[in-house]
């Protein structure tokens, strides 16, 4: 395999961070989620800095993996967790250490922002493979369970 550079996202990336976006959505929920919804949410994110940020990989110039980065304010802790969202790999690099890379890079920016205080993220609770890379790069289990609510009138799938 190329050697895998980590970079953050461009605005010339919309497209393929919201096609992955997409495909993770099918792959693990069986949701057809409506493109022109997730086009014009990553290009809010990458447009509006204070919302987070995208994380990719590239191989031979291609994107292979990306996640996204937003933030929570832990009054507890005085900081923020970095929440790491939207993390797909293309099938035919997975099991490659893209994954690691990205999460390597996450840690290394943390670094540079003091007010981190660590890192959360949420995984399908059948999806044993991702929660043992989350495993491997040092993360744990947490006892929280999640809950959401959304708005009614929220229509984000076809």
């Amino acid at each position: 395999m190329a050697p895998v550079i980590i970079r953050q996202a461009a605005k010339r990336d919309v497209a393929q961070i919201a096609q992955f976006n997409i495909n993770i959505a099918k792959e693990t929920e069986n949701l057809a989620l409506k493109s022109e919804i997730v086009k014009s949410g990553v290009a809010k994110l990458l447009n509006h800095p204070e919302l987070g940020f995208y994380l990719v990989a590239e191989s031979s110039h291609q994107i292979v993996g990306s996640l996204m980065i937003t933030t929570e304010w832990s009054d507890w802790r005085c900081g923020k967790f970095w929440w790491i969202q939207s993390v797909y790999v293309l099938p035919d690099f997975r099991r490659h250490g893209i994954y690691g890379s990205l999460y390597s890079k996450v840690k290394e920016l943390s670094e540079l922002d003091k007010s981190v205080c660590g890192f959360r993220l949420y995984v399908e609770k059948d999806n044993d493979v991702a929660q043992t890379a989350y495993l491997k790069c040092g993360m744990h289990q947490t006892p929280y369970a999640l809950f959401e609510e959304t708005k009614p009138d929220l229509s984000f799938t076809s």
